[in-house]
């Protein structure tokens, strides 16, 4: 008898993967309004909002690089509440593991690495990651959050702010000109001329450090003697002119021009990028390339976006929630229209490849195991506990060759194309031959638990819960069942073929 016929349960699943829930509903949200009737004007037609079984698993990838649990998979499944959804997202927007995806990928752009060329070195990358988690799990206003980095003094191990600034290929006044102009403002170094940024450097010109007895601690310290040009009239990146008095760190001034509700470019800048974050493409994409000649796809979007921001008191949270939230985000990643403005204008879900840190985690989560991870810089300051999620590696310079192969940046500019999602033969053949994942799934105390959980029906079915997120198809344990009815493997082996099979599917590869 075959495993379909034997009543473990295999053909009456409580519920099948249908990938999509239907057609948008009429527009809830300002979001769908905007991106619809943008749609509508275009003559592209959005595509169908996705399954339930689709949207749990985006949201916990999205909002904190994890993977649903087996039993909230369930619960979200069986939950008949037409605000499931919504309630969802702000569970997940309030759950520790959104600090550590977060903290992550701001690491990114803040630069948070203790080796070369960066050398912010271990004590201060350690308290500079710190001090961003802390600001995210903390909801520090966005414009305190910026002020903060641009106008700290002291050290860089206990005012781990100053680190921002430090954390430059070029420890010159224009290259943290041109950091802040990235970070901040979305301007790229080739984006203004040479004379520009001079101006700009100008504010950061008086910065000095000097060495303490403790090995690599700096303090950073406005000093006012630094500044030679008696002219105290300064530049801001809008051509305006500001006056600086003599003793007055000007680098308050330009902190001041910058977080202000007016300011062309920060409210802009930062939802663009949150917008990019969650939905695979920026309103002006590339979300760090902002230029009178990049327009965005949308700018009312992006108008309603900054206004939303401002009136929130610069909390970032409230931007993930109302996206999240909104049916665009909520699309299927199958599109109703071929158009490349189809893509352009957000109307269906991007899919795109997990991110290193984010693969490999959702590998240990699945098989119960851990990963080692190494550094140039010697021990004890690189020290990392075996159960460490990649997420929430304190330091870029603190690596594995899993996350070195699967493109996690290196931090050395702030870019956001630093991180490189795509897939790659090497990738391919190590989830497909390599022991290291090998070791994983035969081996790991999940995995093994999940096999002897039960009858085979019962093992297929937490298989497929805790590495897709859904139930079997009927398809699906029709193969299952024809494969362990051929005498080639016994059931044992077959649940580990089925389990990397799973782990090398399209599905579990990308986000969709």
């Amino acid at each position: 008898m075959g495993l379909l016929s034997t009543g473990l349960g295999l053909s009456a699943q409580p519920v099948y993967p249908r990938l999509e829930a239907g057609p948008p509903g009429p527009a809830r949200y300002k979001i769908d309004q905007l991106v619809f009737s943008r749609l509508g004007q275009l003559g592209i037609r959005p595509a169908n909002i996705c399954s339930d079984v689709v949207f749990i698993r985006r949201a916990y990838l999205d909002l904190t690089g994890t993977l649903p649990p087996e039993r909230q998979v369930r619960a979200f499944l069986q939950d008949r509440d037409l605000d499931k959804r919504a309630r969802l997202i702000d569970s997940l927007l309030e759950a520790d593991q959104f600090a550590d995806y977060w903290a992550m990928r701001w690491s990114d752009i803040l630069r948070v690495k203790a080796e070369f060329p960066i050398n912010l070195w271990p004590n201060a990358a350690q308290a500079y990651y710190t001090w961003i988690k802390q600001a995210i799990r903390d909801r520090l206003p966005y414009d305190q959050f910026a002020r903060q980095l641009l106008t700290a003094s002291g050290s860089n191990f206990t005012a781990p702010q100053v680190n921002f600034l430090r954390a430059t290929q070029s420890k010159d006044p224009v290259g943290m000109a041109q950091a802040v102009a990235l970070t901040f403002m979305g301007f790229r170094a080739d984006a203004w001329p040479q004379d520009k940024w001079r101006q700009m450097a100008r504010f950061f010109e008086p910065l000095s450090y000097k060495s303490t007895g403790q090995w690599k601690e700096q303090i950073v310290y406005f000093d006012p003697t630094k500044t030679v040009d008696p002219n105290r009239h300064f530049i801001l990146p809008d051509g305006k002119d500001v006056f600086v008095p003599e003793g007055q760190d000007p680098r308050y001034a330009f902190a001041d021009w910058l977080v202000v509700p007016e300011n062309p470019w920060f409210a802009k800048n930062i939802v663009n990028r949150i917008w990019y974050w969650l939905m695979g493409r920026g309103i002006i994409h590339e979300p760090d390339d902002i230029r009178p000649d990049n327009p965005p796809s949308n700018q009312q979007l992006l108008a309603f976006l900054q206004e939303e921001l401002v009136a929130s008191g610069w909390d970032l949270r409230h931007i993930y929630s109302l996206i999240a939230k909104s049916q665009v985000y909520q699309l299927s990643c199958i599109p109703r229209d071929d158009r490349q403005e189809a893509a352009v204008n957000f109307a269906y879900y991007p899919i795109r490849r997990l991110d290193a840190e984010v693969l490999i985690d959702a590998i240990c989560q699945i098989t119960g195991t851990t990963e080692s991870y190494s550094s140039m810089i010697p021990e004890p300051f690189t020290f990392v506990p075996q159960d460490h999620r990649s997420i929430a590696l304190q330091d870029g310079s603190i690596t594995s060759p899993f996350l070195e192969m699967f493109g996690r940046p290196p931090r050395d500019t702030g870019l956001e194309s630093e991180r490189n999602n795509r897939i790659t033969a090497e990738q391919r053949l190590h989830l497909l031959n390599s022991s290291h994942i090998q070791r994983k799934l035969v081996q790991g105390p999940g995995i093994r638990s999940i096999m002897r959980s039960g009858p085979p029906g019962q093992v297929i079915n937490r298989l497929y819960l805790t590495i897709l997120s859904r139930f079997p198809t009927p398809d699906e344990l029709q193969v299952i069942d024809t494969y362990v009815q051929s005498g080639l493997v016994n059931r044992q082996q077959a649940m580990q073929d089925l389990a990397w099979a799973l782990v090398n599917s399209v599905e579990f590869l990308y986000r969709h």
